[in-house]
């Protein structure tokens, strides 16, 4: 078992700055692809971004340039720049043992979740 624990959310002006982080505790030991999703209100989850063991990493095209996936010790980060009106939502960080990492990996295949944490972006 895994268990996530996620912090760092709030409110911002845009253009503002956050860094959310992930708290892993369990059987860290394993070899997880690491991802961090969305939930707009009445959306889908949106995949963000995601980091696999190998530290190769993917963004969605509409935080690149602007978002950053990290991984170090247990802890996921995401630091969000320049954040937008529509970067509004519940974000939750996620984990799993098995072969594929998001993209390429539906959100849905993912075994591990946190409770998320609340970014809302208004002026």
């Amino acid at each position: 078992q895994l268990h996530l624990v996620e912090s760092g959310g709030g409110s911002v002006q845009p253009g503002g700055s956050l860094r959310l982080s992930c708290a892993a505790s369990g059987y860290t030991d394993w070899r997880y692809c690491w991802g961090w999703f969305r939930q707009a209100p009445g959306k889908e989850h949106e995949g963000v971004a995601s980091i696999d063991s190998d530290g190769r990493i993917t963004y969605a095209d509409s935080v690149k340039g602007r978002f950053t996936i990290s991984n170090n010790k247990n802890t996921l980060s995401l630091q969000m720049n320049s954040l937008k009106l529509e970067d509004t939502a519940m974000y939750y960080c996620a984990a799993d043992p098995l072969g594929g990492c998001w993209p390429q990996k539906h959100w849905s295949g993912y075994n591990y979740w946190g409770q998320g944490t609340q970014v809302t972006v208004s002026s």
